[in-house]
């Protein structure tokens, strides 16, 4: 059996974009996490919700963009793989995302990452709504 927190089922983790949730650190800051389809077993990656090149969020809570097995970042274009986290193009190149450790059993995926506590399924509530290079304001 594994010990950790069940984040959700497997099943609830979409084809193509992500599961969101939130998690609180050593120091009880909450950060965003998603799981992420990944054709490597065990089916799912966990990765901190953050752009590796600027504080961007890749799911602002209706699931990351993405496209052949990569996340896009939706304020420059980076892409990273969605098994490895790592990026090889635009701004964030070189750079690899933050992993979360997590396990799979019983159709059930599970936080196994002993730096962070499971909080709740959703992001981190925020009212400052998206950052963007757009010339149109919100």
């Amino acid at each position: 059996m594994v010990e950790g927190a069940r984040i959700a089922d497997l099943e609830d983790v979409p084809e193509r974009g992500s599961y969101l949730f939130t998690v609180e650190d050593a120091f009880t800051n909450e950060r965003e996490v998603i799981l992420v389809p990944c054709k490597t077993d065990p089916g799912v990656e966990a990765w901190i919700n953050n752009c590796t090149h600027e504080n961007q969020r890749l799911d602002r809570g209706s699931g990351a963009a993405m496209r052949d097995g990569e996340l896009i970042c939706p304020k420059h274009g980076s892409m990273f793989d969605a098994c490895s986290g790592a990026c090889d193009n635009g701004e964030a190149a070189g750079t690899s995302l933050p992993g979360v450790d997590i396990a799979v059993e019983d159709g059930g995926v599970f936080l196994t990452d002993d730096n962070y506590t499971y909080l709740r399924g959703g992001g981190v509530e925020d009212d400052d709504g998206p950052d963007s290079t757009s010339h149109i304001g919100f």
